[in-house]
């Protein structure tokens, strides 16, 4: 199909889809911003053979072309169990990039609805890449900074384009930041004060990597329980959750890694990863021949870490557990040379977590923005 002298390709050969993983590489190489995710990380995202998400999903990829030069790409999601779930037709789309020309957008937009709309779908949001699990959102505040591990880059005309597109916010992703500086000390140790007399029987303890496959059945069961009410939200499997577990194992430090027990009854845990991408950003996605070597001698160095994931049961939430999580990562970082950490995304919507955040001393750093538009 063409359009303007773009020209459409659905992706169906290993070139293609090479072309379309490659985009990213040439799109931002002038970008100081951006770091370049590890492209065999990209490559497994992406393998309906090694990425247990298309277990229940479906995805179609497209790149475009203009006047013969790679112009950009998106793809067509269909996530089975959150329609399920919600009780909804909603596609999703993912991995949008595009060069600055609107008529290069509204064809990969219209070839994505198009897509959707003869699966029988009548909503599309996005970017999702390719689940509610993965990098979520195009990032409209915060482009004078480097994104931390697992959090996208984008142009900052992106908002712009989606938007003329015929898309309207759906909802914003809040990454707050939270510095050895800012953050007030006294009061989490007040706050923890306080939650100890609430609970007397609460203790936070490390999570054990030595018995990984038990913590990570403990943390699905809290993060499915604890998320249930959120926007977005859908179970996560036995399978993708041990994807993930197998991700993160080489990444995680148990420093910064916690689960909170009531009496030995785990009701919490909080996940933070060292920001990786401190090292990411000198290696252009390869690990190979020099990347491995980078990553073991530069590690120690890393001086940040992003709190990914955290969930408290629904009977303990509003009772200050997440705020003593935080102050234990917080501890473990001035122990270990970590001077910031990340606190996201959070839902705008998320009152509570929100002031947690800010009663930390966070202040937004970043914001990502989920879309939608009716496909009727």
């Amino acid at each position: 199909m063409e359009t303007n002298s773009n020209t459409i390709t659905y992706v169906a050969s290993k070139d293609e889809k090479k072309t379309f993983i490659e985009f990213p590489y040439s799109h931002y190489e002038n970008d100081k911003f951006w770091v370049a995710p590890l492209l065999i990380e990209q490559k497994k995202l992406l393998d309906p053979n090694k990425n247990p998400f298309y277990n229940n999903a479906e995805i179609a990829l497209f790149n475009v072309s203009f006047n013969d030069k790679h112009a950009g790409r998106i793809a067509a999601i269909i996530d089975h169990r959150y329609n399920k779930f919600h009780n909804t037709k909603t596609g999703f789309f993912g991995f949008f990039e595009c060069i600055d020309q609107q008529s290069t957008a509204d064809l990969l937009f219209k070839v994505a609805e198009d897509w959707l709309r003869e699966k029988g779908m009548n909503t599309i949001m996005g970017p999702s890449n390719p689940g509610m699990m993965d990098e979520l959102g195009i990032l409209v505040e915060g482009f004078d900074k480097y994104p931390t591990i697992l959090m996208p880059y984008h142009k900052d005309y992106y908002d712009k384009i989606i938007q003329k597109a015929g898309y309207k916010k759906e909802m914003d992703l809040l990454a707050y930041l939270v510095t050895q500086d800012s953050v007030d000390h006294e009061r989490a140790n007040r706050a923890m004060e306080i939650v100890k007399k609430r609970l007397p029987g609460i203790s936070i303890r490390k999570i054990n990597l030595r018995k990984i496959k038990d913590e990570v059945k403990i943390i699905r069961e809290i993060f499915n329980s604890a998320w249930s009410k959120n926007w977005g939200f859908i179970p996560l499997s036995k399978e993708e959750f041990d994807n993930l577990a197998s991700d993160l194992k080489s990444i995680v430090d148990n420093d910064f890694a916690h689960i909170a027990e009531i009496d030995g009854e785990p009701i919490a845990f909080s996940i933070a990863l060292p920001d990786y991408n401190q090292i990411f950003r000198n290696m252009n996605g390869r690990l190979f021949p020099t990347g491995l070597f980078k990553i073991l001698w530069n590690r120690k160095k890393i001086n940040k870490v992003r709190t990914a994931l955290m969930g408290v049961i629904p009977e303990y939430q509003g009772r200050g557990i997440d705020a003593l999580l935080h102050r234990e990562a917080i501890n473990s970082g001035l122990k270990n040379g970590i001077f910031s950490s990340e606190v996201g995304w959070i839902l705008e919507n998320n009152v509570q977590m929100v002031r947690v955040a800010e009663k930390l001393g966070g202040t937004i750093d970043k914001r990502y923005r989920i879309y939608s538009k009716s496909l009727n």
